[in-house]
């Protein structure tokens, strides 16, 4: 996979002028994809000893590339890298999981902006074997992983202590040969992180996935550009539910709370009902439940559900019943907070043990 990756990389990269591949034979380029073919062939190898992302050769060699200058994340890691070369783990099953997840990276684009160059990684998240039908993206650059991988060695150093990062490199960073090894190495450390539930179940790698999306949603929804906000929104809810329990009830709530505003407002009711009504089941686990004190959205989502249950012809009395319920005992009359007041008020970041 990865020689393939390299070959795109070859073509797309740098077809129009992005970044300059210093001259090389073609005996040179033959080298470069045999060694990357040799990678290949010892990832099915045995999975013990240090989980390596070596880069391969010494991080100053090569030549910088012109008019480029230091890439943003240009600083090395930190850490000494092992010898052992590149090494795979089993395939992971994800916490909560009957199925495990792979991970491919099917894109990496240069990016330059006014004050940095970087390689930007697109990967998607799909359920083992060819039964997901609806995969998950997440575009992710070298600074991501770089800070995901120092918050877990801070917080299980123990399960991390054998598990090394790809240095970044001061020349180079943009070349065909360094994107193609750096991807496939992410694919590997993503996979290692799925094998091990301690791991897995962390904030820090469950939020590495989705959070952006949902903080993108919010901010799309924030001024009002409800059709854009269904795009990550979406894929925000397919990568909470691929990576399975224990899911973050704040960060689901919001999912479903979002998008049932979003699709309300482009006007797809049947969608907007769904996603109330499962938001409802989230804050409402029993018919048992105590009302006296109930999640200042259950009032909202209630006459929201109503209303969008007789729009779209559905059985609307159970709902009613439990809205009229409340109204009786007066909860939801004062202080009231409306749907998009709680989505664009809502920290995101209040409920992480440990940060990205």
């Amino acid at each position: 996979m990865a020689s393939r990756l390299l070959s795109r990389l070859k073509r797309s990269i740098f077809k129009d002028g992005q970044g300059a591949v210093p001259e090389q034979t073609g005996e040179r380029e033959d080298v470069c994809e045999a060694e990357l073919e040799e990678e290949d062939e010892c990832v099915t190898e045995q999975l013990v000893g240090t989980l390596s992302f070596d880069d391969g050769g010494a991080a100053e060699d090569g030549v910088e590339e012109e008019g480029s200058g230091l890439d943003s994340d240009s600083d090395f890691l930190g850490e000494s890298l092992e010898e052992e070369g590149l090494c795979n783990t089993g395939i992971g099953v994800g916490v909560g999981q009957s199925e495990s997840l792979s991970f491919e990276v099917t894109d990496a684009s240069v990016v330059q902006d006014v004050s940095s160059k970087y390689v930007l990684y697109t990967i998607h998240v799909v359920q083992a074997g060819n039964s997901d039908k609806t995969p998950a993206v997440i575009t992710r650059r070298y600074s991501d992983f770089q800070r995901l991988h120092a918050t877990l060695r801070h917080h299980y150093r123990d399960q991390m202590e054998r598990v090394c990062f790809p240095r970044k490199k001061l020349r180079r960073n943009f070349t065909a040969e360094t994107i193609a090894k750096r991807s496939r190495a992410f694919e590997q450390y993503l996979t290692h992180l799925c094998s091990i539930p301690d791991l897995w179940g962390a904030p820090s790698v469950r939020f590495f996935f989705y959070l952006p999306d949902l903080q993108t949603g919010q901010l799309l929804v924030s001024v009002g550009r409800y059709q854009d906000a269904l795009g990550p929104l979406l894929n925000a809810k397919r990568l909470q539910d691929k990576l399975g329990k224990p899911l973050e009830p704040l960060h689901w709530l919001f999912t479903l709370v979002a998008l049932c505003c979003c699709f309300q407002e482009v006007e797809q009711l049947e969608e907007a009902r769904d996603q109330c009504d499962q938001a409802l089941h989230l804050l409402i686990p029993s018919e048992r439940t105590h009302l006296d004190r109930p999640h200042p959205l259950l009032p909202p989502l209630l006459r929201a559900v109503v209303r969008l249950s007789w729009q779209t012809g559905q059985d609307k009395r159970r709902w009613e019943e439990l809205l009229h319920t409340l109204e009786e005992k007066g909860v939801g009359q004062d202080n009231q907070t409306t749907m998009k007041e709680f989505l664009v008020k809502c920290n995101l970041q209040d409920n992480q043990n440990d940060t990205i």
